[in-house]
């Protein structure tokens, strides 16, 4: 796909109209295409270029498995994941299923790994942040929208 429609793509889904489609229609469109797709690719991934994986985490309250697709930014053999929430005043239930259980896993290209999650603080926090805002600008906008600071995780693979 030519990057300039991937952008495209992109700057709507910072917009405040494009995230309030996305938030409500993408989630189950995302986990049919990745399932189809054997666990490679959402409609994230294939329409913006982000790169997208599959995070199962355990319910905060019900124990349960809990299943998001979300963009995960590589680094080194872990990922950055952002709860931006689409820029909505509240963070997305799995930030509170990771506070509550820090193990989950991951799958990004049919290869599924046990990690374990720790919400970074304070300047490595904000080195963080700006590599979330250079890997995807949509992030600044969210932040702007949303009026809280917004919560973002190192996961790092269980030995």
């Amino acid at each position: 796909m030519p990057i300039r429609l991937q952008k495209l793509i992109q700057q709507l889904a910072a917009s405040r109209g494009g995230s309030w489609i996305l938030l409500r229609v993408l989630p189950p469109i995302d986990r049919a295409v990745f399932r189809l797709s054997g666990n490679r690719h959402t409609l994230v991934s294939l329409l913006a270029g982000l790169p997208t994986l599959l995070l199962v985490s355990t319910g905060a309250k019900s124990g349960l498995p809990r299943t998001t697709p979300l963009v995960g930014i590589p680094r080194g053999e872990g990922y950055l994941l952002i709860g931006s929430n689409f820029g909505q005043t509240h963070h997305p239930a799995w930030v509170y299923n990771l506070r509550a259980h820090p193990s989950a896993s991951l799958t990004r290209n049919g290869v599924t790994r046990a990690y374990t999650a720790r919400e970074v603080r304070g300047a490595e926090r904000e080195a963080c942040w700006h590599e979330a805002v250079s890997f995807y600008a949509g992030y600044e906008a969210y932040r702007l929208r949303a009026g809280r600071e917004i919560a973002l995780f190192v996961f790092e693979p269980k030995p």
